[in-house]
Parts: C-alpha cells; structure tokens; sequence
C-alpha cells in the first residue's frame, strides 16, 4: 500500500513539474483595439476580466506593433520577424510567395515538438502556405467563430478537445471589429455617453467623432467579456492551470490617425502575459514592465517559456530571459496599405517618436476602405468646406506633409507638434535618423524596394481601377 502511494505521489510530483516546466500557450488576439482598459488607467468602462490577467500576471505598458494594419502585423508575429525582413510589408500582399528557405512559422515549431496547434479564424499572412501545415488537422474547428460572435454567452465547447493535450493555440476576437447585434453596421449600443469622452486634438470635436470614441468604448467591454468567457472554458476543462495566456491587439483602434498611421495609436498596444501557478519562469505576479516591447518579442516569450529552442532567424527578443537587454528603440513600418501606396518609418525610443515619410507628394489620409465610414465622410467633407483646424486639415494636404516628423512623447501624449525643425532637437533628430539607418542596413529593409509591376497590377485590377497613386497610371495608359 505504501508503494502505491509512493508511485503515486511521485506521478502527481512529475505532473506538477512537466505543468511547470511545459505549458501550454494561448494566443488571445484581438483586431483593431487600443489600451482603453482599467488596467491601462482608463476607467471609462469596467474590464474585469483583463484586469484580473494584469493583475495576476505582468502586464506591459510600452508596446508597439511592427506595423499599424492587420496583415503585416500578423505575418511579423507569426514568423518572429519584422514584416520588411521577408518581403512581407505589403498589406494584403497579391502576389503571395512561400516564406524564404529556412524560415518557419511558430505553429510549426510548436508541431515539431509535439504540440496541437490551433487558430480560431484569422489567420491574414502575407505569404503562400497549407493551413494544414501550420495547424493541426485533428483539431475540430467550432462551427461558430468566436472573432464574428455577437452572443453574451460564447459557447467554447471545443476547448474541451485539448484536455490533457500540450497545445499553441490563437483565438481571434473582434475587437474594434464587433458590430454590435448581427445584421447591424455598429454596435447597436454603447454603454458610455457621447458628452462623456473626450476627443483628442488631432480629431474634430464634434457628434461623429464622439459616438466613433463612445463604440470603441463598447467593443473594449464587449471584448472584456469575450476575455471573461475564454478563462471560464478554460476553468471548465482543467486547462487553466498549465496554460500561459498572452493578450494582446493587432495594431490601434480604427480612428482615422491610429489604424495604418505610425503614431502611437496606430502602433502601440495593450500586451500581458498570465502564467500558470507554480511556473517558476515567471515571477513577480502582478508586476507591471515599462521597457520598450516589438510585438515580434510575443513570439520569442511564447517559445522560450515553453522551453523550446528559438531559431536564430528570429528578430525578437526573450523578455524574460535572464540575460534579457531592454531596447533602445522599436521600429514599426508602413507600406502600401490597400491600394495606397506608402512608405514610412518609426523609430519609438523612450521619449520620443521619429517618423520619415519617403513619399511626400501623397497625404497621410490616403483612400481607404474606410472610407464609406461615418467618421470618414465627416472629416472629408469637413476638410472640403474648410471647418477641419490646421493641424487636422493637414492629414488631408499632401503639402503640408513633412519628411521628418519629431514628438517630445512625455510633453504632446498627442503627437500634434512636429519638433524636426526645431533647432533645439537638431541632436536627437540626428539620433533617431542613425538608429533607423542602422536598423535598415542590418535588417535588409525590403520596403525600400518598390512593388513590382506584376503585383501593382493585380491591386489595379482588384481596385477595378479606383486608384489614385502615379504608381498606377501606367496601367490606365494601357486601357
């Protein structure tokens, strides 16, 4: 008998150490949403659910994406490198290539050590693949997507497959995406006031840009709720207690000067990290870092936690490794986006932000599928009748475009007054500008290659000829 429980004790020892030493990864990734959270120190609306992770987690308050859109940013994280390293920089790139010899994606190292690998739905990458080879195919997809779901109650059933299971998995949620009730174009509601938020310098003061302030509101606690039901599923399938989750955005929120803009708004996201109890990788629960993060340092943790080994060809950085180095600076970039076409560059260091538009005879508010939105056919019409003030009617002017943008981060949170001309910058100017050549020498930026003309054609054709950029008129001369 007393071998038994000797057996039996030194299996529930050897569980507990494989919970510490091999936990499972939980990706929570949201679409288009800002820090807009308590935990963030914004109180407008109650989100208890991600609160708890930051409380009994670590969370991250200086995080920036590699890029402000979707696609780029997805194809960054899920390789571990900057977008620009692979040729990757293209939103919704059209011509899709297989990723280079030698480099891999994170679910498939994940496989390779024997791991179920899952994403529920968006996968969005700008190179040519087999969902088969980064995801498993046992895996039962649900029949209802979590990312598109408008019920209170989300039915996470399908977690129960990865009981006993080691997994990497994604779950996509909608974010700034959620719209409200099906069939309605915003959320049919928000539970904050329009006269209750308040409308940054670089937007106009008025119903539109409040009630697009007042639903990002919502979509954070819709969010918070999605957040609340993913950790009760876990709960429920006794997947809780070995699983570290990771949560964090895409890029900013869908305002006109965040989303596919390299300002802080576009760039810089909510990231943190909960880990099981007894994982000893981790300490220091409810610890707060303020060090500069890349979104590309999300996949280096997650395999470094789960001790595998992490490829050389991995831009990122460990953040909790022993030997961890902060970051001087985070680089995030922007290319074509859609059909316009762009090419701009963010150095992010720790008090300032230093963009370089390479494409000055283009404004920044390029056309967009966004703009049928109500925020943006307000500004526009704003703009043509004159009422948009000068720094907000200068996002519409390709004249007023500047090569070299400057922020004093600390002093304008905003990002509205551009120091590059000040002469008492003149040497962090020159600082920034010698860290993004450096970063674009020993990275090989590809974004400085334009498109090529087989790939500016099928945008053309795609756009049905809707476009605006002179890259494109060598295909209306063909007509």
């Amino acid at each position: 008998m007393n071998k038994i429980v000797a057996i039996l004790a030194l299996f529930t020892l050897s569980h507990a150490v494989f919970s510490r030493e091999a936990p499972n990864v939980l990706w929570i990734y949201v679409d288009d949403m800002s820090d807009w959270m308590g935990c963030y120190g914004d109180k407008t609306v109650a989100t208890p659910n991600i609160d708890m992770l930051a409380k009994n987690g670590v969370k991250f308050e200086r995080v920036y994406m590699p890029a402000p859109v979707c696609s780029t940013s997805r194809s960054a994280l899920i390789t571990g490198t900057m977008q620009t390293s692979h040729g990757l920089h293209e939103h919704r790139t059209m011509i899709k290539k297989p990723l280079p010899k030698g480099i891999t994606t994170i679910p498939q190292l994940f496989r390779q050590a024997a791991y179920l690998t899952f994403n529920e739905e968006k996968t969005d990458y700008n190179f040519s693949y087999k969902l088969s080879d980064l995801y498993s195919p046992e895996f039962k997809r649900p029949s209802k997507k979590i990312v598109s779901s408008h019920l209170k109650a989300h039915d996470l059933s399908w977690l129960e497959q990865l009981k006993g299971k080691k997994f990497f998995g994604q779950i996509q949620l909608s974010g700034g995406k959620y719209q409200g009730e099906a069939g309605s174009k915003y959320p049919a509601y928000s539970r904050v006031k329009e006269r209750e938020v308040n409308v940054p310098p670089q937007y106009p003061d008025n119903a539109v840009m409040r009630n697009a302030i007042a639903r990002h509101y919502e979509q954070v606690a819709f969010c918070d709720s999605q957040v609340g039901s993913i950790i009760k599923a876990l709960k429920e399938y006794e997947l809780w207690d070995n699983t570290i989750v990771f949560f964090f955005t895409d890029h900013g929120c869908q305002m006109p000067r965040a989303k596919q803009h390299l300002y802080d708004e576009g760039t810089k996201v909510p990231l943190i990290v909960h880990w099981p109890k007894g994982f000893q990788q981790i300490t220091n629960k409810g610890s707060i870092r303020k060090d500069l993060v890349s979104g590309i340092d999300i996949t280096v943790s997650s395999l470094a936690l789960a001790g595998l080994q992490v490829p050389d060809f991995m831009e990122g950085k460990n953040l909790f490794a022993k030997n961890y180095q902060e970051r001087d600076y985070v680089i995030s970039a922007k290319d074509r986006m859609g059909i316009a076409i762009d090419h701009v560059r963010a150095v992010r260091s720790e008090k300032f932000v230093y963009i370089k538009n390479h494409m000055t005879d283009r404004p920044h508010y390029q056309a967009a599928y966004r703009d049928g939105n109500a925020v943006f056919t307000n500004i526009r019409k704003m703009y043509k009748d004159g009422e948009l003030t000068p720094l907000q009617g200068s996002y519409h002017d390709a004249s007023k475009r500047k090569v070299e943008e400057l922020y004093d981060v600390e002093n304008d949170p905003h990002q509205v007054h551009n120091l590059a001309l000040n002469p008492e910058y003149v040497s962090i100017l020159k600082m920034h500008r010698e860290q993004l050549k450096v970063w674009e020498n020993t990275t090989d930026d590809k974004g400085r290659i334009p498109s090529s003309r087989d790939e500016l054609q099928k945008v053309y054709k795609h756009a049905k000829g809707k476009v605006e950029n002179p890259e494109y008129d060598i295909f209306k001369e063909e007509k």
